[in-house]
C-alpha cells in the first residue's frame, strides 16, 4: 500500500503543472474563438501541448536519474523502496502521458465541447481502462503494474481520441460557432472579421 500511496503522490504532485496549463489553455482558447482568432487559438494550443510534453519529460527524466534515492523519501523498507524504484519507467511514462492529456481536455473545454469531453473521459477511462486495470491486476495476477498498465491504458486512449478531435477541428467553423454563441447569449460581438 506505502508503494503505491508513493507512486501517486509523486503523480499528484508532477500533474499539478498540467492542471495549470488546462485552465490557461481552455481560457485561452475560449477567448481567441470568441474574438475570431482561429489561427491564434491553433498556435496557442500548439504551444501548450508541447510546453506541457517538455515540463513531463524533464519531470520523468528527474526521477528516472533519481530513482534509486527518491523512494527514501517514503519508506524505509527495503522491499517497498525496491518496488517503487522497478515501478518508476511505468511512473515516469504516466507523467509524460497525464501531462498532456489535460492540456488537451483544456483545449476541447476552452472550444465549447464540454459534453464530448465527458463522453470520453467516462468511455476511456471508466469503462476502459479501470476494467483492463482490475482484470490485469487481478485475473491476470499482475498486481498493482496490472492495475496501473490498465487505467494508463485508458488515458492513452483518451488522449489519442482528444488528439484526433482536435487535429480534425476546422477552427475558422469552430470561432464561428463561438461568434453565434456570443450574439445567442447578448454579448458583444468581437468579429469584424474572422483571421485565416
Amino acid at each position: 500500500m506505502v508503494m503505491a500511496w508513493s507512486c501517486m503522490n509523486i503523480l499528484g504532485w508532477t500533474i499539478m503543472a498540467a492542471f495549470g496549463m488546462n485552465i490557461a489553455i481552455s481560457v485561452r482558447i475560449s477567448n481567441e474563438l470568441g474574438a475570431g482568432h482561429p489561427r491564434t487559438a491553433k498556435f496557442s494550443l500548439t504551444v501548450a501541448v508541447i510546453s506541457s510534453f517538455v515540463v513531463g519529460i524533464v519531470l520523468a527524466l528527474v526521477l528516472v536519474i533519481t530513482r534509486d534515492y527518491y523512494p527514501s523519501l517514503f519508506s524505509n523498507n527495503l522491499a517497498v523502496k525496491q518496488v517503487v524504484k522497478d515501478l518508476t519507467p511505468l511512473l515516469a511514462l504516466c507523467i509524460v502521458i497525464n501531462n498532456v492529456q489535460p492540456v488537451l481536455c483544456g483545449v476541447a473545454i476552452g472550444a465549447g465541447w464540454q459534453a464530448v469531453v465527458a463522453y470520453v473521459n467516462i468511455g476511456c477511462y471508466y469503462l476502459f481502462g479501470i476494467p483492463l486495470g482490475l482484470i490485469m491486476g487481478y485475473k491476470f495476477h499482475m498486481g498493482i503494474t496490472g492495475i496501473w498498465l490498465g487505467m494508463m491504458a485508458g488515458t492513452v486512449v483518451q488522449t489519442l481520441v482528444l488528439y484526433w478531435m482536435i487535429f480534425i477541428t476546422n477552427w475558422n467553423k469552430e470561432a464561428s460557432i463561438a461568434g453565434d454563441r456570443i450574439k445567442k447569449w447578448g454579448g458583444e460581438d468581437c468579429h469584424n472579421e474572422i483571421d485565416h
